[in-house]
């Protein structure tokens, strides 16, 4: 067999016919397992060459085993797909999508040169199928035509219209290549058109240029390896062999390899090396799987991942951490020798233990312990700055201030995380360039906009904090809010508050409040399918609405050390009151005291209680900053 790397649309730019063979099952990609990690390697590289990143690393997006077959000399020459053949129609979706987004962009031109690598040109004895680059299985030949002729999304969606079955409360599933196909356009039209409050990444320019760009990264920045059979070659036996299931290397493995194999050809002691700093990476805690989005990886890829962000300031997927650290080791000469390098890492490694696993002592540990209960990770490369850096006391307080203001007011109003590892290397860059100060990051964080990135004012947490369900916010965001708010009660005097374990959330009205909570017209509310029987206007069904949001905001919960038994728990208020206040000892929940009933009034007028020392404990930005930067 013959074996080559190469660019993503050269397999496709010769005049051939990859035919996928019968006897292979249909097209099964879906979006979260595949489309999405696609999507991500195909943006990251647009991205790259947008920002101008011209030593970046090619990104392999897999290997494709092809195998000759005979063809009459009238005949597009033909590959029979004998492994790869999802990543193949899958790509060819891609650029399916890619053609028609420039094509409704004014990008003609483009567009024709995207045909080029989607269908074959010139003369051909069986055009109805010669045409096509990649000819599926016989099942899947309707819906992939589709998507390569239809030459726009509007008629792709004309010609796979959703369909729906009686009483059915969705359509059915549209099939999974035009699905495919919708994912990769919504994805496009995301990153080239932005929105009102997020402008696409560099916006400054024309999008024809951009798109101009992102096809060249197309071209030269994502590759494929072809491996095409030879005569004699037993396609079943590479098959099976390329899909074994062995043990794979994990990151940091080929990381150690590679770092110790330099250290033996410059004649450096390997055995003290390792000793004296990667034997620390061998220790179980490092293999201990954790979660950090979508991906489940050990601690030791994780934080190889961190550092290696920390250290070029680009977000790294860990798929592609031992390419680009060998990369940055090859084309930057970060450092002097091997030696230094395993320094670095032995150092960087032992402060990121304390991130992941801080000791109460720590100055670290507030904040590390608020980024774990907001499932906050991708903010690790900037936290290995701060703890690569001399910090006072003082400025430790005042920078765990900053972070947790700035991310908590996000989490009150609902705004999305998505873009939180760009956020944080910026930071990490800006507090690099500039100095390492709560000053300084709080300017940083200030100055982006956009729902994405911006740090909401007192008017949008006012208005989340109010309004919003804030039930859904989750057990451990909630019980740090309260916790936090609890201390604001507190004297000079009084004694620091240490639950031994997790305190738990109550609802003061209950969720099922139906039997002893009646409406402020003293009727009964109503199910949930009597609501859904009423006439429009109905004052018993629109109170009940309104209380049922009412229960989740913030006013009308609390946190409690010692859970209330359900009986308890869905009491009447004269009955509830005298158990809530038996059943703890904080001050916040004392305040019950004042309330002789508790209903939609009390819960607003609590909420705003609560609301103003939510925002003496987290401000707006201006509170951090110089008078003369506001």
């Amino acid at each position: 067999m013959d074996a080559h790397a190469v660019p993503l649309l050269a397999i496709f730019e010769k005049k051939m016919r990859l035919e996928i063979p019968l006897f292979q099952r249909q097209y099964v990609w879906n979006k979260e397992h595949q489309w999405e990690p696609l999507w991500e390697d195909i943006s990251r590289k647009f991205i790259e060459n947008l920002e101008g990143r011209q030593d970046a690393p090619v990104h392999f997006l897999g290997a494709m085993v092809l195998d000759q077959k005979q063809t009459p000399v009238t005949h597009v020459e033909k590959r029979q797909v004998i492994d790869g053949q999802q990543r193949l129609t899958t790509l060819q979706i891609f650029i399916c999508a890619f053609r028609d987004f420039c094509r409704a962009n004014a990008c003609e031109d483009l567009a024709k040169e995207c045909e080029g690598f989607t269908e074959n040109k010139g003369m051909m004895a069986n055009p109805d199928v010669d045409r096509f680059k990649v000819w599926p299985t016989q099942l899947d030949r309707k819906q992939f035509t589709d998507v390569v002729t239809s030459g726009s999304r509007d008629e792709l969606r004309r010609r796979n219209p959703l369909v729906w079955q009686k009483y059915a409360r969705k359509a059915d599933p549209l099939p999974r290549m035009v699905d495919a196909y919708l994912f990769f356009y919504d994805q496009l039209e995301d990153f080239f058109l932005g929105t009102e409050d997020e402008p696409p990444i560099s916006a400054e320019h024309p999008i024809s240029a951009r798109l101009e760009e992102c096809f060249q990264a197309l071209k030269n920045s994502l590759q494929v390896v072809t491996i095409d059979l030879q005569v004699g070659d037993d396609a079943q036996v590479i098959f099976e062999t390329l899909n074994a299931r062995g043990e794979p290397l994990l990151p940091a493995d080929l990381l150690r390899n590679y770092i110790f194999l330099r250290a033996a050809r410059t004649g450096k002691d390997q055995e003290a090396l390792y000793h004296k700093y990667w034997s620390r990476f061998d220790d179980t805690f490092w293999r201990m799987e954790v979660k950090q989005g979508r991906l489940v990886r050990p601690r030791s890829d994780l934080f190889m991942q961190h550092f290696l962000s920390n250290q070029i300031e680009e977000d790294i997927p860990v798929k592609h951490l031992f390419v680009e650290y060998r990369n940055w080791i090859e084309r930057k000469t970060p450092f002097s020798d091997v030696e230094q390098e395993l320094q670095t890492l032995a150092r960087y490694g032992d402060n990121f233990r304390e991130i992941i696993a801080p000791s109460p002592e720590h100055q670290i540990y507030g904040l590390a312990s608020f980024l774990e209960a907001f499932d906050i990770r991708t903010a690790y490369p900037l936290l290995l700055l701060l703890l690569d850096t001399d910090l006072s006391g003082d400025e430790w307080i005042s920078i765990t201030t900053v972070l947790e203001t700035y991310l908590l007011r996000r989490a009150i109003c609902g705004w999305n995380t998505k873009n939180y590892n760009r956020i944080f290397l910026q930071a990490t860059k800006a507090l690099r360039r500039n100095g390492v100060s709560a000053r300084n990051l709080a300017a940083q964080l200030a100055s982006q906009t956009g729902e994405s990135s911006a740090w909401p004012s007192d008017a949008a947490v006012e208005q989340a904090w109010m309004s919003q369900r804030a039930y859904e916010l989750g057990n451990a965001k909630l019980v740090h809010i309260f916790s936090r708010l609890n201390a604001t009660y507190l004297s000079g005097k009084s004694e620091a508050l240490i639950f031994q374990e997790q305190p738990s959330i109550e609802h003061i009205m209950p969720q099922a409040w139906l039997e002893h909570w009646p409406l402020s017209n003293g009727e009964k509310g109503l199910h949930f399918f009597e609501l859904h029987n009423t006439e429009e206007g109905d004052e018993n069904a629109e109170l009940t609405k309104c209380r049922n949001d009412k229960i989740q905001s913030f006013g009308n919960l609390t946190i409690l050390t010692q859970g209330l038994n359900s009986a308890q728990s869905h009491l009447g208020w004269e009955q509830k009151r005298p158990e809530l206040l038996k059943h703890s000892l904080l001050s916040l929940n004392q305040d019950f005291t004042k309330y002789a009933v508790w209903d939609e009034n009390s819960i607003e007028q609590r909420a705003r209680e609560l609301l103003s020392r939510a925002l003496q404990i987290w401000p707006s930005a201006s509170v951090f900053l110089p008078r003369e930067a506001i």
